[in-house]
C-alpha cells in the first residue's frame, strides 16, 4: 500500500563529501561525517537554524531546501533509495547526525559516490530517520524483486535478511 511520507523532518542540511570505497561497513560515514561536522561548526555562530526539510518516502528522498525564514524554496534534492549505499544514525561526532551514501550517475554515466549529512534536533530524530530509510529500502527491495530488478541468489538473500534485521 502507498503512503505519502514515512517520515518527515526539519533539519539542518551539513552538506556532501565524496567518499570512496565499495564496502560500506559501520563506521563507512564516519571519516565524512567529521569533515562536514568541522565545516558546519567553523561556519555557524551560536545557533544554526533547520535549513532543510528531509522526507524519506517509499521509493524517494526528499531534501526541501528552506529560505532563512524557514519556507521551502523552489530547489530540492531527490534521492533514489535504490541508488542509497549506507546510511546510519550512529556517529561519535554527534548522536544528531543522520548520514546516508548515495551513488551519483554522472553525464558520462560513470558514478560517484557522495556521503550526505543532516543534524536532527535531537537522537531520536536521527534514529527515526534510520528507521524510515530502513523501511523505505525494504519496500524498494520487495518491489524491485517482484519487478524482476533482482534476481533470487545468495547476495540478495543476504541483503533482504539483513534488511529485516536491522534496528538503524
Amino acid at each position: 500500500m502507498w503512503q505519502p511520507a514515512t517520515e518527515r523532518l526539519q533539519v539542518t542540511y551539513l552538506g556532501k563529501v565524496p567518499t570512496t570505497g565499495m564496502q560500506f561497513l559501520s563506521g563507512c560515514t564516519e571519516k565524512p561525517v567529521i569533515e562536514l561536522w568541522k565545516k558546519h561548526t567553523l561556519a555557524r555562530e551560536d545557533v544554526f537554524p533547520a535549513n532543510a526539510l528531509l522526507e524519506i518516502r517509499p521509493f524517494q528522498v526528499w531534501l526541501h531546501h528552506l529560505d532563512h525564514k524557514g519556507e521551502a524554496t523552489v530547489h530540492m534534492d531527490t534521492f533514489q533509495v535504490a541508488r542509497i549505499a549506507y546510511c546510519t544514525a550512529d556517529h561519535n561526532v554527534s548522536p544528531n547526525i543522520f548520514a546516508w551514501v548515495y551513488r551519483e550517475i554522472n553525464d558520462d554515466l560513470s558514478y560517484q559516490m557522495d556521503c550526505h549529512a543532516v543534524e536532527c534536533e535531537s537522537k531520536l530524530e536521527a534514529k527515526k530517520l534510520a528507521h524510515a530509510m530502513m523501511e523505505a529500502f525494504k519496500k524498494t527491495f520487495h518491489s524491485m524483486k517482484s519487478d524482476g530488478r533482482i534476481h533470487r541468489n545468495s547476495s540478495s538473500e543476504e541483503v533482504s535478511q539483513e534488511l529485516e534485521s536491522d534496528d538503524g
